[in-house]
């Protein structure tokens, strides 16, 4: 039985790990459960999968949790996710919280040579060097559960010895796949979260349809697999049914495909390195006749292309537009600023924050702090 520790299990992928884990109650333990806010729903998870630790990163919801849950060891705040990665007997922390949160408990959990279940890209985005220095340092595995990487890690499998020459990351094109930028200029919340595929919490959904999502996904591919920018390209696939793929040396491709549905991946990281039998729905060819491909355009979104300048540049500009992305997005959501306002805010984030070449984690701490603070100042304007 391996034993797991689940951090953001109130959202969109901790639910989905924990239907994989309730399918297959004979190979999974739960060791502890985290939730930014959702205590009803933390409370309700606790009480069928009995955690050792539960850990409510809101600190106001800690009395309700408490109450609740009499028998299981309670922790508040952000803090905590340290302690629930760190249990003695858990092999493999999922991260499944939203945004630069996860960078932390992430370090701990490799510091304490736990394998690493990866659904939150901004910990590679934001230090990836850093992060993944300290995984080969601790010997520790960290396998990818976003439907792309996971792809591209299932097609490496057996490869290590062939050169890549390079991986395409498909991405879906979001709601507004093929419009304009005038049309983009009125769009609103409510549009942007209707993603054609995928079911998604509210922050990727929205990073999805500026296509931000398929730019920090290209940063976290960088360090995933040790590659150049010049060696990722992003394709739009509507269907969304080939996840990724890896051209190599010799111009061979190898794909990875399947119905979008992230319990897949899930299951591929928490059972590493075997393919167990699941019910999933299986993809028929007959019922998809057609796939489809196209480039991706970066001057209607813009916000792809900021990702990928910042690769480029390199140093602590990604942790700039991550911190700035999250920024604009959360203010997106609440009205205060246009579709097209968000790409204006990151660019003059990214001009106006100070670059640091080779960033230590004290560096990436200050800078995702100050980059915060410079976009909500850009956004009140």
């Amino acid at each position: 039985m391996k034993h797991i520790s689940i951090l953001g299990s109130t959202g969109s992928i901790g639910t989905q790990a924990l239907e994989v884990v309730r399918a297959n109650p004979n190979l999974y333990k739960v060791d502890a459960l985290t939730a930014q806010r959702n205590a009803d729903l933390l409370i309700q998870q606790a009480l069928e999968f009995h955690p050792e630790l539960v850990v409510i990163c809101d600190e106001t919801q800690y009395q309700k949790v408490k109450s609740a849950l009499p028998k299981v060891k309670v922790l508040a705040g952000e803090a905590a996710l340290i302690d629930a990665v760190q249990l003695p007997k858990t092999q493999i922390v999922l991260t499944a919280v939203v945004g630069s949160v996860g960078l932390k408990p992430t370090i701990a959990a490799i510091q304490a040579k736990k394998d690493i279940g990866l659904a939150n890209k901004e910990t590679l985005v934001v230090a990836g060097e850093l992060v993944m220095s300290l995984a080969k340092e601790h010997g520790v595995k960290i396998i990818p559960v976003d439907s792309e990487h996971s792809a591209i890690f299932q097609c490496l499998v057996g490869e290590e010895q062939n050169e890549i020459e390079k991986i395409l990351l498909t991405a879906s094109g979001g709601p507004f796949r093929g419009k304009d930028r005038d049309f983009l200029a009125g769009v609103s919340k409510n549009e942007a979260l209707k993603h054609p595929n995928w079911v998604m919490g509210a922050k990727i959904t929205i990073d999805s349809a500026s296509l931000m999502n398929k730019g920090l996904e290209a940063i976290e591919a960088k360090w995933l697999f040790d590659l150049q920018p010049e060696q990722i390209e992003v394709v739009v696939h509507p269907q969304s049914i080939i996840h990724s793929m890896v051209q190599f040396a010799d111009g061979s491709i190898k794909a990875q495909m399947g119905l979008p549905d992230m319990k897949l991946p899930i299951h591929y990281a928490l059972a590493y390195p075997n393919r167990l039998k699941s019910d999933f729905e299986r993809f028929s060819f007959l019922k998809y006749p057609e796939l489809t491909f196209s480039s991706a355009d970066t001057k209607t979104f813009r916000n792809l292309e900021l990702a990928y300048s910042a690769m480029v540049k390199g140093g602590n500009m990604p942790c700039i537009i991550n911190a700035a992305n999250e920024i604009v997005v959360e203010a997106f959501l609440k009205d205060k600023i246009g579709f097209l306002e968000m790409s204006d805010v990151i660019e003059q984030c990214m001009e106006e924050s100070k670059f640091v070449t080779t960033p230590t984690l004290t560096d990436y701490i200050e800078c995702d702090i100050n980059a915060r603070a410079l976009a909500q100042q850009l956004v009140t304007k």
